[in-house]
């Protein structure tokens, strides 16, 4: 069996990397990669030539029996792939349906990794919870470049600085990672989440929990918020819109599993934040937090930066890299036995993740 590698487009990251594939002990597995493919993330072709064949891209795609990437193979190039051929990506099937049905359609196979359910038994494959934690990491340190001022508090003999305030809405893994890098950092850090769990947390990290009640909390949604009635939705409107208009960073990562992300912070909210203020929108992608946000793109309003950016992974993209390579390295090992294919649908995780079948 070959399991191809290839080169990212529009992403610095590589699905598996040299040191995931040195401990990937699987009978009858060999591994084909395209050159480059790690190149943007520091590993380069030397490394991957211990461990599998350096060869281009068109080799990789026609002779690989499972194809893993990071981001969906472009369109144009789906006819290329051998059939029957297993496709191991983040599909986001419930925003790419038209690209579902053009991969069933030409007799492939895709197993979509951001379905993998965030369970105790999956969590060794968990590449939204990995990804999500280097986005809230990496939202903060943004955050922190873009502000026209300090994080921690500043004394000097010039005068001293109040440390600055930061509001994150939705305290996922994400929204977590946010609060304690932002506290590391030296700030007053606010957190909001509809999930009642959620406090206990926040709080463990030195931060404020934002409570409004009524909410709606499902135990069994994944990490995900879910939708709530108008009435709370008004009641939450209004509790953020005061506390982001004291804020001088609010950090947005509520998303719905399947739908679009709910509007937390309004143009009006934002109108009434102070000038200077920075919005980093890691909902971006599915619709965004903030009813301004505009996915990889900033924008300016009424003197408020607006960051839309769902893709801060692959601005660490080494150890991005490492992370996914890892998750995916289990997930492959949980449907290979004996060096073949084996997509049983009485496992939980396969079921959840397979998109198309024969």
């Amino acid at each position: 069996m070959t399991i191809g590698i290839l080169k990212e487009p529009n992403d610095k990251r590589v699905s598996l990397v040299p040191s995931t594939l040195k401990k990937f002990k699987v009978e009858n597995v060999e591994f084909w990669i395209q050159e480059g493919a790690g190149s943007q993330a520091s590993y380069l072709d030397a490394k991957y030539e211990k461990y599998g064949k350096v060869t281009d891209r068109e080799d990789v795609l026609k002779n690989a029996d499972i194809l893993v990437t990071i981001n969906p193979i472009p369109a144009e190039e789906l006819s290329k792939v051998k059939k029957g051929a297993l496709l191991v990506a983040v599909f986001s099937p419930f925003q790419n349906e038209n690209l579902i049905t053009r991969i069933k359609e030409l007799g492939l196979q895709a197993a979509s990794l951001d379905m993998i359910p965030r369970t105790t038994i999956a969590q060794t494959m968990d590449i939204l919870s990995s990804m999500a934690s280097i986005a809230g990491y990496r939202a903060v340190l943004l955050a922190a470049t873009e502000l026209p001022g300090f994080f921690p508090m500043m004394i000097t003999a010039a005068g001293s600085i109040k440390p600055c305030k930061v509001l994150v809405l939705g305290a996922g893994v994400a929204g977590l990672q946010a609060v304690a890098t932002a506290r590391r950092l030296g700030a007053i850090v606010e957190a909001f989440d509809v999930r009642a769990a959620a406090k206990e947390e926040v709080e463990s990290l030195g931060a404020k929990f934002v409570e409004v009640p009524g909410a709606i909390d499902k135990r069994d949604a994944g990490g995900y918020a879910v939708e709530q009635t108008p009435e709370f939705m008004a009641r939450q409107q209004e509790e953020v819109q005061l506390r982001a208009a004291s804020s001088d960073v609010v950090i947005t990562t509520a998303q719905i599993l399947g739908k679009k992300a709910p509007i937390l912070l309004t143009k009006e909210t934002v109108e009434r934040m102070k000038p200077g203020s920075i919005v980093i929108d890691l909902a971006a992608s599915s619709g965004g937090n903030c009813e301004l946000s505009q996915d990889k793109k900033t924008i300016v309003h009424k003197g408020v930066k607006i960051i839309g950016n769902s893709h801060l992974p692959s601005d660490m993209p080494r150890d991005a890299s490492y992370f996914f390579s890892n998750n995916a390295a289990n997930y492959l090992k949980l449907i290979i036995k004996d060096g073949k294919l084996n997509l049983d649908l009485n496992n939980q995780i396969i079921e959840k993740t397979l998109v198309t079948r024969d």
